[in-house]
């Protein structure tokens, strides 16, 4: 892929990729800002602050309705390490998308109501989303067995305790904005009918006048992953009971983290994988279902093994948890993974990564990423593509033979 990158004098870095058949332009502002720059005691700000980011700036009352009337339309996201903006306009219109975006960086309208609103819209999330949908708490007890209670890993973005949201002032808004929204907390990419000078040149007209600003500083404890296996149990209004080992991970970047995200592939990606083989349509009718995956983080992450049940006989439980386990663990045994299935594996991400690529919104999110951790986006299928059957099987071993784990059953209430 051909693009070009450039940084302004304000420290705002601008990645822009050309589609000359496209009717459309893509802007994706992604800001170095999410809930591991929260502290334990206000929590789910990074994402409250994704909502009123739509409340209104200086000079665009209504930033959704500015990108309607445009022929866009908008979106956003919030993770542990980040909070990405995303809007799509018709190229005629793409300086709307940079006035209407370079504004709300500049200067964002704190308006109490706004506040208000998005505190209950917020809180109605979080309620929708972990206490009134079946396993929707199960992160918030996973994430607090993992990592140190000190840790921002610790809970998930969405927050702790939807009390929190209610308790954010003001001054905690602004606060947030001045010091993690800011052209030198962030990336710019630029996708689609437009070219590169054209992209330059609106990118010094809205956002080059924005003044850098200093950026709060990132105290992360370490991890404090357990040092023995950990052992907790959850009910809740469910269908069956679910099962997730936790193990801790490489970071995003590291040369293993690419090795986890092979190895989980090949546990429980497509029908031919070992999950659902040898678990689900294997000789012991007990799964539901099995999967693998791992939440790739800037920091130490988490593979997750899990199985959701189809026999809730207290034995059967038993032998799943273990089968899970036992099934990871074959992958550290010499020779029991194929240069065939590898490649295999290769080919089956290659095929995925590629895909998003032809689309051009996911191509500036995708650029967005690889220049805020400084890599090469033409580069993420060669690092794939660098894991070997050593690999594969050391990381196995190290993973699930001599890495504490934390093990979550989440049963139906009785």
């Amino acid at each position: 892929m051909i693009y070009q990158t450039f940084t302004l004098d304000n420290g705002l870095r601008v990645v822009h990729n050309c589609e000359p058949t496209r009717a459309m332009v893509a802007i994706n502002l992604l800001y170095n800002v999410g809930s591991r720059d929260e502290s334990r005691g206000l929590t789910g700000i990074a994402h409250l602050f994704e909502h009123l980011m739509f409340g209104g700036s200086a000079n665009v009352p209504d930033y959704s309705k500015a990108i309607e009337a445009a022929g866009g339309n908008d979106n956003a996201w919030t993770s542990n390490d980040f909070t990405n903006f995303y809007t799509q306009v018709p190229a005629h219109n793409v300086e709307t998308a940079f006035w209407a975006e370079s504004d709300r960086m500049l200067a964002l309208s704190f308006d109490p109501h706004v506040l208000r609103v998005q505190r209950r819209v917020v809180i109605e999330e979080f309620k929708q989303q972990c206490l009134n949908q079946p396993y929707g708490d199960l992160m918030h007890g996973l994430r607090r067995a993992a990592y140190a209670a000190d840790h921002p890993y610790s809970w998930p973005v969405i927050g702790i305790d939807p009390d929190h949201i209610a308790r954010v002032t003001e001054d905690d808004v602004r606060r947030w904005f001045y010091s993690h929204y800011a052209p030198n907390n962030a990336v710019l990419a630029v996708c689609g009918n437009i070219s590169a000078e054209r992209t330059l040149e609106l990118a010094e007209k809205w956002f080059a006048p924005i003044p850098a600003r200093e950026i709060a500083p990132r105290l992360l404890p370490d991890p404090g992953f357990p040092t023995s296996d950990v052992r907790v149990e959850m009910s809740g209004n469910v269908p069956s009971t679910m099962i997730v080992k936790a193990i801790p991970m490489a970071p995003h970047g590291t040369p293993d983290y690419y090795v986890a995200d092979t190895i989980t592939d090949l546990l429980a990606n497509g029908q031919s994988s070992r999950y659902v083989r040898r678990l689900i349509h294997g000789p012991e009718p007990i799964f539901a279902g099995a999967e693998a995956s791992i939440i790739g983080s800037e920091h130490e992450g988490l593979m997750l093994l899990m199985a959701q049940m189809a026999d809730e006989s207290p034995q059967a439980i038993e032998k799943a948890e273990q089968m899970l386990l036992d099934e990871a663990r074959r992958l550290a045994l010499p020779g029991e993974v194929s240069e065939y299935e590898l490649q295999r594996s290769f080919n089956r991400f290659e095929f995925t990564f590629e895909s998003s690529m032809t689309n051009y919104l996911d191509r500036a999110q995708q650029l967005a990423t690889s220049v805020m951790h400084g890599s090469d986006i033409n580069s993420r299928v060669d690092l794939q593509r660098r894991t070997t059957l050593d690999d594969v099987c050391r990381v196995a071993d190290r993973m699930f033979n001599h890495t504490a784990n934390v093990t979550l059953l989440y049963r139906p209430e009785k």
